[in-house]
């Protein structure tokens, strides 16, 4: 079934319309299920799930544990529904914006699950379910429900600690004095994936597959940086002695600096790859599909001296990459994965994506600048997935305004004539239905019009904050979509 033609939407959870501040797991998540199935559209790819920090910015790619779900996509409504919560008058409405309020939804969501787990986890501790959830995700859960306990009740991350927490010295002694802290984090991480598992087993009876976006690097504040220090760039006092980051390239002169740890890839191959094969093999088993982001830092990655500005001042190094993508296969097939081979992508990168059969990328907004773009449609394979644009890029009608007037006359003259603004959305999803990808994946926002950004790369506030509004009507759009479905090959 991953051969066959197939149109997608690309969503973060937090964007779907929600009236509790931000996109979550509940009606309005299964709602947009079928619509999607009713659209003919059977992939849905969201952002990465997993928790966020305002030190970040609320960013996805600067989780808080790459195994751990967000805990502000917790439906209030499911709550209820399950019993967790009693009272309804609890479940406090937040319509107004049509932007997501990250203040009011960390504490808000942190208030209603300590009431549930004050008013439910005995009852839920008794059915045996809690206990197998912890027993089965024990690697990375204990770890996880300890520095979040430790963070909540210091206020500090855990390489601003004292000694014995930031070495892991004595944890058992600090495991057993945080125990109700910590069972407090489990239950909250239950509940997460009980909603997610439901979710996902709808998604499936509608026949819409998840693609879940894997980061590459942790952040430096992770839970998987802490217990796993060997395996990154650290120096003695476990400072990062590098930092990612991408040179200067199409969205930035200075390059991105992202600042996450970089991993020491010699000790990792010395280890079978092991920390990389738990997460695919944990991801596999919550997704359908996986993106695997910054498929450039699989073959060779940017090393940025730690305490750099910019990221001018890096240099490649290589991976054994070959090594690594051979374990990968061991764990989920190649039809399961899409790479991100976007950016700066020399011959070897492309060596390794046909070698290993990934299917890439293709974005049409790169294809126009240049008559010879490998990003025009009539240059793709079979084996890509064709986006208008991603997270990281503008939506259509964004992108057309601030195009130069001979930029739009190669996309006129691609297309065979002359449009306007209102127009540029639904002649790009023309454009990506039709060609010979495999996958044809639409940021939501082109979908409805809209022109809200979700990311400007290289930049820190005012990203991820867009969401679908709460009074949307979806309307005609879903046969309006179906109907390019049928005629592209894509239902």
């Amino acid at each position: 079934m991953f051969f066959d033609r197939k149109a997608g939407v690309l969503l973060h959870i937090a964007s779907l319309p929600s009236e509790y501040g931000i996109g979550d797991l509940g009606y309005s998540a299964f709602r947009f299920i079928d619509f999607l199935s009713e659209a003919g559209i059977s992939l849905w790819q969201v952002l990465p799930i997993g928790p966020t920090s305002p030190a970040f910015y609320n960013s996805p790619y600067h989780s808080l544990s790459l195994f751990a779900g967000n805990y502000i996509f917790i439906s209030p409504e499911k709550l209820f529904e399950k019993g967790y919560i009693k009272d309804r008058s609890e479940l406090s409405h937040q319509i107004g914006s049509d932007k997501i309020d990250y203040d009011f939804v960390y504490r808000y969501k942190r208030y209603l699950l300590m009431k549930a787990y004050e008013e439910s986890h005995r009852r839920v501790k008794s059915s045996g379910r809690f206990d197998f959830f912890c027993e089965r995700n024990s690697f990375w859960l204990e770890d996880y429900a300890l520095l979040q306990a430790i963070r909540t009740e210091g206020g500090r991350e855990w390489h601003q600690c004292d000694e014995d927490i930031k070495l892991r010295k004595n944890i058992r002694n600090l495991k057993d004095s945080m125990r109700e802290q910590i069972e407090f984090f489990k239950f909250e991480q239950f509940i997460f994936f009980e909603q997610w598992d439901e979710l996902r087993k709808y998604a499936k009876s509608k026949g819409v597959l998840i693609i879940g976006d894997v980061p590459i690097y942790p952040s430096y504040d992770s839970c998987d940086v802490w217990c796993n220090p060997e395996i990154f760039k650290l120096d003695i006092n476990l400072v990062p002695k590098y930092v990612a980051g991408v040179p200067p390239d199409f969205f930035s002169e200075t390059g991105q600096l992202w600042g996450n740890p970089l991993y020491d890839w010699e000790k990792l191959e010395s280890t079978n790859f092991e920390f990389w094969a738990r997460r695919l093999e944990f991801y596999s088993s919550i997704y359908d599909i996986i993106r695997l982001d910054h498929f450039r830092g699989f073959i060779a990655f940017w090393e940025v001296p730690f305490g750099e500005k910019t990221a001018v001042n890096g240099r490649w190094c290589k991976v054994p990459s070959e090594k690594f993508f051979k374990r990968v296969l061991g764990i989920i097939s190649r039809e399961r994965i899409i790479v991100e081979d976007l950016g700066f992508i020399t011959e070897d990168v492309k060596y390794i994506r046909d070698k290993f059969g990934f299917a890439g990328m293709k974005v049409l907004e790169f294809a126009f600048y240049d008559k010879n773009s490998e990003y025009l449609p009539h240059n793709y394979s079979a084996n890509s997935a064709c986006y208008i644009g991603t997270h990281d890029n503008p939506p259509a009608i964004a992108w057309f305004r601030s195009l130069d007037d001979r930029t739009k006359n190669n996309f006129f003259s691609y297309i065979g004539r002359k449009i306007d603004e209102s127009q540029v959305s639904w002649e790009m999803i023309r454009l990506a239905f039709s060609s010979v990808s495999k996958f044809a994946i639409i940021q939501m926002q082109d979908f409805i019009g809209s022109d809200a950004r979700m990311n400007t790369p290289g930049t820190k506030e005012g990203n991820w904050l867009w969401k679908i509004p709460y009074n949307f009507e979806y309307g005609d759009l879903a046969q309006k979509i179906r109907s390019l479905c049928q005629t592209y090959g894509r239902l």
